[in-house]
């Protein structure tokens, strides 16, 4: 620093950044909030792959004038009113201060794909703080297109907005990390400890998309079904002992089955009291968790004959699933701390 010439531009000291990114959320549940939000997320071709000429009539013309009031319901029933944004929002803000705290030596920061904190803010904010390499997390544990790749498209995107460019990595997909599928099945036994009776089921229920994105090549579904195993082994249940299904089914396509409305359904037509229901696609408790999995599947099992529901929450900022975070975090810091 010293070296630098009078009149240069100034030059701050070069630092690490860790960029953590999360799916988005809108900035209200009124009206404008949400059709701005859902218009974003529902135009990224990412998601909704339809030619832009049929599908976009459809979505501003029709979707976008009775869906916000709709989903604004559903946020509105879920809401941080004490701090006026999402459980997401929320959650991603301790799930960033505690890893932070766990990460003193780099700079940790979080985005949304979708809505505010955008991506491109973000990096031009580590860009401008000194960060000359930033290594972003999708926090994803299973990797697909319409979630890990769409928010790496976004980073990659502010990063050619960028004068001068960090050197740049994005981490991997991390289901299979010891540490998380320990703090998953430790979720799980917890949960299991503070019960009276046992579920006779766990249904672990992740995402869906439209099942030819399967036959596309996107490993998502491969990898949900890894999950549910490795879950099962970490926890050395039998066989049979946790079912694999998908939810939020959108469009009159073919999704991956089994869809866990129906499914859940029809484990109380078999006889099954009290079952359990977890998802592990969440890093953090949104409204496909909060409202969807608590609301309208234990409807659905309730309505069938079921007696006993249980939600299992997401890893949120537990201090195990921030642990096995730093430490996927760190091995991919190798070489730059």
């Amino acid at each position: 620093m010293s070296h630098i010439p009078a009149g240069h531009p100034p030059v701050k000291p070069p630092k690490v950044g860790v960029l953590v990114a999360n799916l988005g959320t809108p900035d209200g549940y009124d009206y404008w909030s949400m059709r701005r939000y859902l218009s974003e997320f529902l135009s990224d071709k990412r998601v909704i792959d339809y030619p832009s000429w049929k599908w976009q009539p459809l979505l501003q013309l029709i979707i976008l004038s009775k869906r916000p009031f709709t989903s604004g319901a559903n946020y509105k029933l879920i809401w941080n009113h004490d701090k006026g944004e999402s459980p997401l929002m929320t959650i991603t803000k301790d799930q960033t201060a505690a890893l932070q705290a766990a990460l003193p030596e780099v700079m940790v920061d979080f985005a949304m794909r979708y809505g505010n904190p955008s991506t491109k803010s973000k990096v031009g904010a580590m860009v401008e703080a000194g960060c000359e390499k930033i290594l972003f997390v999708p926090l994803y544990p299973q990797y697909a297109g319409a979630t890990s790749a769409t928010a790496n498209d976004a980073f990659f995107a502010a990063l050619m907005k960028e004068v001068r460019q960090p050197a740049a990595r994005v981490m991997p997909e991390y289901f299979e990390h010891p540490m998380y599928l320990q703090s998953l099945a430790a979720s799980v036994t917890e949960a299991y400890a503070a019960l009276d009776d046992k579920p006779e089921v766990l249904v672990a229920s992740y995402h869906g998309m439209p099942k030819r994105y399967l036959m596309q090549g996107d490993p998502y579904h491969c990898q949900c079904q890894k999950t549910t195993r490795l879950l099962r082994e970490t926890l050395g249940w039998d066989e049979g002992s946790i079912h694999t299904t998908f939810q939020s089914v959108f469009g009159p396509e073919e999704w991956l089955k089994p869809y866990t409305v129906e499914h859940v359904a029809e484990l109380a037509k078999q006889g099954k009291r009290h079952i359990a229901v977890m998802a592990p696609a969440f890093s953090a408790d949104c409204i496909e968790t909060l409202e969807e999995i608590n609301g309208e599947i234990r409807e659905a099992f309730l309505h069938a004959g079921g007696e006993k529901f249980t939600y299992i929450p997401c890893l949120n900022d537990r201090p195990d699933h921030i642990a096995a975070l730093a430490q996927a975090i760190r091995e991919n810091l190798t070489g730059w701390i």
